[in-house]
Formats: C-alpha cells, structure tokens, sequence
C-alpha cells in the first residue's frame, strides 16, 4: 500500500544529523548545506517508486547542484528486514546510478523519525537558512516512470526556492513505499 507525504510546514527548521555516507565518511547538515537551498530525501535501494524515478532524481540533482543547492539521500530502511538496503547494497546503487551527492545510512532510524518521514522517496527541500520550503514529489510518477517530458515539480519547487526564497504554495504529494521501521524504534 502507497504512503503519502504530509503537507509542507513551511518554515519547519531541519534538524541536524551526523551519519556515515557510502563514501565512508561522516557527514553532517551542515556539510550538506548548499548556499541556495539544501534537499535531503529519503530513498532506498529497493522501492518501486525509487527505482522508477532513480535517474531523474540523479538527472534533476545535478541540475540543482549547478545552482547551489546541497543535496543528501538518506535510507532508514530496516536492513535486518530488507537486505537490499544494507550498506553495501547501498555502495553498489549509489555507483550503479551516478549519485553525486552523499548517500547516508540511518541505521538506528532516529533522524527518519525526526525529519517525520514516512515514505521512499520522501523529498524536503529547505531555503537558504534551513526553513522548510516543499514537502511534495519528484513529478508525477509512481511506480512506473511517467512521460519522460511531465512538469518536474521538485526541481521548479527547488528551482523556486533558489531564486526567491519560498516554495510554491501548491505541493502534490510524495507518493512511495512506507519506511521500512524496525520492530524496536519508537
């Protein structure tokens, strides 16, 4: 069953995180933050919705980068449940696709619990000082790939963002996969 995302609270500041990349460094907000916008979303190895839309998200974040935005992946799937997800499953996927941006483990789930969110792709892309700007989707893919020319809402929003600040007030939401919780986080 599909999970979708709630409704962007604008202004919500992203809290910070410390976690290990693919790369095998550490990395943290902070690192990530670009002088634009910053987006960090949440995928994984194994979705359907992820892996339908995997090369325009590497297409859209390497357009976004160019304009200074920070961009970060985050997987907080169970690996123990879904091994698929594991770490190294996760060096193979990011090599496998062209990812030029860190893509970090949340192994004990904590910062997926506190960004709240729910699914993959789970995308949140915050202005300049970090405040929330859209909570919405890729484009309208599910999980088949959509027409390859469809309006590309993440990369206007964020396009949005770098140029003035805001988000646009109509988000669609995320559609994917629930994040895959172990039995024990709360």
């Amino acid at each position: 069953m599909a999970v979708v995302t709630p409704i962007c609270d604008f202004g919500w500041q992203a809290p910070d995180f410390s976690l290990k990349a693919t790369d095998q460094k550490i990395y943290s907000l902070e690192d990530i933050k670009g002088e634009r916008a910053t987006l960090i979303m949440f995928i994984c190895n194994h979705c359907p919705y992820v892996r339908s839309i995997i090369d325009r998200i590497v297409r859209d974040v390497k357009e976004l980068q160019t304009m200074g935005v920070g961009v970060a992946a985050i997987c907080a799937n169970s690996a123990d449940d879904y091994p698929e997800d594991s770490f190294e499953n996760m060096i193979l996927f990011a090599k496998e696709h062209g990812f030029t941006f860190p893509y970090l483990q949340d192994e004990t789930q904590q910062i997926a619990k506190t960004y709240n969110a729910v699914c993959t792709p789970d995308f949140f892309g915050f202005d300049s000082s970090l405040g929330l700007q859209y909570r919405g989707r890729l484009d309208e893919s599910r999980k088949e790939a959509a027409d390859p020319n469809v309006r590309r809402d993440l990369f206007e929003a964020m396009k949005e963002v770098v140029e003035t600040g805001s988000g646009p007030k109509e988000q669609i939401p995320s559609m994917g996969c629930s994040i895959k919780w172990k039995a024990d986080v709360s």
